[in-house]
């Protein structure tokens, strides 16, 4: 027996169900589902859909600035315990960090923030070496973590379409890329890098100049696990084919 654990960023839920959302989970079915930058306060989401395809434990976390941000954990299994947030402000603000405790592991939803801009990307390097803090002491108390989200960093010159060129761009900053080295070494494995050696394989497209078709594409989707749990990964992959955001879900299926 095994879990499936699917981590979406679905850039604005009512979006993405409009898209076909709701038929493709039902296709795909997996047990947990974790959701990235939702758009959406709780009383704008058709929960009764989720419920319908099985997710009888649904978690919201949406950012309070309207329309903005915003994390979810949905799942068929009952969790054992729910935590919203990590007790750091402005990253709570934003609602980028809902964390769902199984027995014998734990997934949490990560929406960390792209560096659009200067202001932005001072806050990132912020929540960066926040949430660097806060995970080091975290894994201490919860065994099996699993990380699942949004990164909106490339790790390595094979996870982005270009890195000469965008070298210096926010997402493949050196900075950026060697912080997610520390963030790993602290204990996490990258999941789909045990299966797939591969370049050019990416979970983000921009919407711009058709990259998806062409795949001029960034990684920056993961599956962070725990060590620990090494023995317990089944696969890692990226579902290229889903069309209802700029990124692809990734799935991660791992040993009861």
């Amino acid at each position: 027996m095994s879990i499936k654990i699917i981590s979406y960023n679905v850039n604005g839920i009512r979006a993405a169900l409009r898209k076909g959302l709701a038929q493709w989970l039902s296709v795909t079915s997996p047990d947990i589902l974790c959701l990235q930058e939702i758009k959406a306060s709780e009383d704008q989401i058709d929960k009764e859909i989720f419920r319908q395809l099985g997710f009888k434990y649904q978690y919201w976390y949406p950012a309070q600035r309207k329309g903005y941000s915003g994390t979810a954990i949905l799942s068929k299994i009952k969790p054992q315990n729910i935590v919203k947030g990590t007790g750091i402000d402005f990253i709570d603000y934003e609602g980028r960090n809902i964390r769902a405790d199984f027995e014998g592991f734990s997934v949490m939803s990560l929406y960390l923030p792209s560096g659009t801009n200067d202001e932005r990307l001072q806050i990132k390097f912020k929540f960066m070496d926040k949430f660097y803090n806060y995970i080091s002491d975290l894994k201490n108390q919860i065994p099996g973590l699993i990380i699942s989200g949004d990164y909106n960093i490339c790790h390595q010159p094979r996870d982005i379409h270009d890195p000469i060129r965008l070298q210096h761009v926010s997402g493949f900053l050196p900075e950026e890329r060697e912080w997610l080295s520390a963030f790993m070494d602290l204990g996490f494995t990258d999941t789909f890098r045990m299966f797939d050696p591969r370049p050019h394989q990416y979970s983000w497209w921009s919407y711009r100049a058709g990259a998806r078709q062409r795949n001029k594409g960034w990684r920056i989707d993961y599956h962070l696990t725990d060590k620990t749990l090494d023995h317990k990964i089944v696969r890692s992959i990226i579902l290229k084919d889903a069309m209802h955001s700029d990124h692809a879900p990734i799935l991660l299926e791992i040993k009861k």
